[in-house]
């Protein structure tokens, strides 16, 4: 547990990636990191490694990265795999002292086209995966581009050391959203916004027995990744990374490994169910619940907490941006579920984050006013890489604009409604909805609301594996909603997500207009 000094006057340390990796592994040597495949582009590391061990094969790799001509301050694109070793090369880059950019290989070559344009002369390091779409990035140099095997087999013959590193305040990581409404936005990191966002998540790893073994599956590329790897490692728990979130892996890893703690993107968590449905045993070890920066609904919580072997366990919602890091959290047990609405997200951590909710003017509104959700954190990213002006347009007074929809209720929780640019005529929140058809109907994993060519509230839904539609259970649910279109049924895999698992609605809207014209 943290001091009690910590609670009323926390304090940070700026985050230096491979000074805090290279700190973590001196003070915790023997912990161990725990993969569910190998890393190509660090075979060295097996499927298990102890911190001292990845810490000597990252610094290995930072000298190999140097002896390819990356100087401190360069820009590296890491477009690659979503794997493990993504985020060892980002530590190895930072030895350089250069600044890493993840950008998630599911974008298109033109669209990475587009966000490298808005860099220095960068550097890109791509492996098979993304190989062919790199060769059509036509903003980054053909010299400057690495296959990350190649970077691998680099002979060095004369070590130089860690590359100067960059200031407290300078930029010195990158990430980016999600591009739910277009070309991705470079989100642009400090060691000290890093080091608040750690500061944050501390908290939360204190509550977690000391020896207890956490699992994960996040995008390497999610600005999540790196405060959890290094809220984690600050502490000394060994984890296990989970790359492949297909159900078979889940599961067989789960059984294997038996986690104390386990987090992961909300769809996945949703996804993830029917595995609770054949054998909640799987997931029996699991005392503590975590999903990423947004709202999972209340019944995919309580099968997790019920699946649970443990007296007392918890599922933490964490509601958040990557430009402001973790904001808003609300404990779940078994009990609290039974009388709460999972709309409402919680509060902010009490000294490091706030929020509001205002009128178009900015005003604060009272509770129970639905108005856009305002943002204040000790963690906001520093700024929109190469669109600045556009960040600057999103604060106001040290406020961060969410882009979000919701109300401030009793003692300062606020409940999340809807996308700004998804809301729909007559519907108070579709995310709401949504939540409300998952919970009544266990044949489905997958509910969204868009809207047609004319403005109507579209429901486009996903029936689990092994289940069917039941279309009397669905009519007899919608009865007292909103008037909503018969649904569009689509296959999980077929709905347009991000690197997170969230859903592009303004694509899917494109697709049901332009590829499916009736209800399945």
């Amino acid at each position: 547990m943290l001091p009690l000094k910590e609670l009323f006057k926390p304090t940070s340390k700026p985050l230096h990636l491979f000074e805090n990796f290279r700190a973590a592994a001196d003070a915790h040597p023997a912990s161990m990191i725990h993969m569910d495949a190998p890393q190509p582009a660090f075979p060295e590391l097996g499927l298990h490694a102890t911190y001292a061990d990845a810490a000597e094969a990252v610094a290995r790799c930072g000298e190999q990265v140097i002896a390819r001509g990356v100087a401190p301050g360069d820009h590296v694109v890491i477009y690659k795999s979503a794997l493990f070793d993504s985020y060892l090369l980002a530590v190895a880059v930072s030895y350089a002292g250069a600044v890493p950019v993840m950008i998630s290989p599911h974008l298109d070559a033109r669209t990475v086209t587009v966000m490298a344009a808005r860099l220095k002369r960068p550097w890109l390091i791509h492996d098979a995966e993304t190989v062919e779409k790199a060769a059509d990035i036509s903003s980054v140099e053909e010299a400057r581009k690495l296959d990350a095997l190649a970077v691998r087999d680099t002979v060095v013959e004369d070590p130089k050391g860690a590359g100067r590193k960059p200031g407290v305040r300078d930029i010195a990581y990158m990430t980016h959203t999600s591009g739910t409404t277009g070309i991705p936005k470079l989100i642009a990191h400090s060691p000290t916004s890093m080091g608040w966002r750690v500061t944050w998540q501390r908290r939360i790893v204190s509550f977690i027995d000391p020896g207890g073994l956490v699992a994960f599956h996040i995008s390497p590329v999610h600005s999540r990744f790196n405060i959890g790897i290094s809220s984690l490692m600050s502490y000394g728990h060994s984890f296990l990374n989970i790359g492949d979130p297909q159900e078979a892996n889940v599961e067989a890893v789960l059984r294997k490994y038996r986690p104390l703690a386990l987090e992961s993107h909300p769809n996945h968590l949703v996804r993830w169910t029917s595995i609770l449905d054949r054998d909640p045993s799987v997931f029996s070890s699991v005392k503590y619940l975590h999903s990423t920066f947004d709202a999972v609904n209340k019944g995919t919580m309580l099968k997790y907490l019920n699946a649970s072997s443990h007296r007392m366990p918890v599922y933490l919602q964490v509601y958040g941006q990557s430009e402001c890091g973790p904001m808003v959290l609300r404990p779940h047990t078994r009990t609290t579920l039974r009388f709460s609405d999972a709309r409402w997200m919680g509060i902010g951590m009490p000294k490091l984050t706030r929020v509001r909710v205002v009128d178009e003017k900015g005003n604060p509104l009272p509770r129970g006013r639905q108005g856009a959700i305002e943002m204040f954190s000790r963690g906001r990213a520093v700024t929109y890489y190469g669109e600045e002006e556009r960040f600057e347009q999103n604060l106001r007074n040290g406020w961060w604009n969410s882009g979000d929809q919701g109300e401030m209720g009793r003692a300062g929780q606020v409940a999340l409604h809807d996308r700004q640019v998804d809301l729909i005529d007559d519907v108070r929140s579709t995310l709401a909805i949504e939540d409300a058809l998952l919970d009544k109907l266990s044949f489905l994993n997958e509910v969204v609301l868009v809207r047609t060519a004319e403005g109507d509230p579209q429901p486009v839904v996903s029936v689990a594996t092994g289940q069917e539609m039941d279309w009397d259970a669905w009519w007899t649910s919608v009865a007292d909603l909103p008037a909503l279109e018969a649904p569009v049924i689509l296959p999980f895999d077929r709905f347009p997500r991000t690197a997170t698992m969230k859903i592009q609605r303004n694509r899917l809207e494109e697709l049901l207009r332009t590829e499916i014209t009736h209800a399945a």
